[in-house]
């Protein structure tokens, strides 16, 4: 089973994706906050992070910097989920190193592709 981190402050939203991506076959950890799930990256080990832009102290395109400056981690596909579909998001988020991009509501068969093409392409 391929596992996946999910970096939501939001506990709503983690508990309902976490909930969605299990009923799909994937093991889901929660980090609550950037720093967390930078560390998270390195101690879970995970096949892909799901990245909330939003967060609080640490963005999304903070930790993924930090997730990608690191070397136990840099190779993690990482996809950034965010409530503002603005191509400047979609931009940045290339930017910092995510291989995708997705915005929230989750259209999970959508949000499905993208995390299957960005594991084969890991």
């Amino acid at each position: 089973m391929k596992k996946i981190l999910i970096v939501e402050d939001n506990p709503m939203n983690s508990d309902m994706l976490s909930r969605r991506l299990v009923r799909q076959g994937f093991v889901a950890v929660i980090a609550e906050d950037g720093p967390m799930g930078v560390a998270m990256a390195v101690s879970e080990a995970p096949d892909l992070i799901l990245m909330d832009v939003a967060l609080g102290d640490m963005d999304g395109w903070e930790a993924t910097t930090a997730i990608r400056a690191d070397r136990r981690s840099a190779h993690i596909p990482v996809i950034a989920l965010t409530a503002h579909a603005l191509s400047s998001d979609r931009a940045r988020s290339i930017e910092v190193g995510c291989c995708d991009f997705d915005t929230k509501p989750v259209d999970m068969p959508r949000l499905l592709a993208k995390i299957a093409k960005c594991l084969v392409t890991a």
